[in-house]
């Protein structure tokens, strides 16, 4: 009974969040209200506000589901993996869920909307928090993972902070690339100039 409970639970969440995805993108932020998106969804305001404190919360909870789904990946990934191997298929995996196949380009007005979206300056600092938060747990998944204390050693949190700037840093290419080009490759192309110790393109042909 308990998992049946939680699976609608986690059913209605997504409900609102894509309810609240949905309609920011053909309002505009500034035109939904927290009741519109309940409505949406299905359920009543009180509903909504028993899974989320504002629509800010409710469109940056999917990088929270995200982050969470980094963090999982990346402990079942196989024990004798490279690590930076092990992270970037972790991070594919919980992008892929969202963005899907590698090969998917987005459509061109979507990406329009959604550079509008996180231009909000009040979704920027929910996103904000929430990317603090995803950064620790990923710390501690890589710490498990190198045998180091997310507690007491700089490691793990270097390793976080690296991978979720990265991550920005490609997304926000993503966003502006013209014409539109598929998330994942540029996931992997970031990561692994990582991997490499950002080597000097100069150098290496590379860019």
């Amino acid at each position: 009974m308990s998992g049946l409970r939680e699976r609608k639970k986690q059913a209605t969440r997504e409900a609102l969040m894509s309810a609240a995805l949905r309609l920011t993108l053909e309002r505009g932020l500034a035109n939904v209200r927290n009741e519109d998106i309940a409505a949406e969804a299905g359920v009543s305001p009180r509903t909504f506000s028993n899974y989320f404190s504002s629509k800010y919360e409710a469109l940056a909870a999917r990088h929270t589901d995200r982050a969470a789904h980094q963090a999982a990946a990346l402990r079942a990934r196989p024990p004798g993996e490279p690590l930076w191997q092990a992270l970037t298929e972790a991070t594919v995996q919980a992008w892929e869920l969202h963005t899907g196949p590698e090969a998917r380009a987005p459509e061109q007005d979507r990406l329009a909307a959604t550079r509008l979206l996180v231009d909000e300056p009040g979704l920027q600092a929910e996103a904000l928090k929430l990317a603090q938060s995803s950064q620790r747990e990923l710390a501690v998944a890589v710490a498990e993972r190198t045998g180091t204390d997310a507690g007491r050693d700089l490691y793990p949190h270097l390793v976080a902070g690296t991978v979720t700037t990265a991550v920005q840093v490609a997304v926000g290419h993503w966003l502006y690339a013209d014409p539109p080009i598929p998330l994942v490759p540029l996931l992997r192309d970031a990561l692994r100039r990582l991997a490499a110790g950002l080597p000097d393109p100069s150098t290496q042909g590379d860019t």
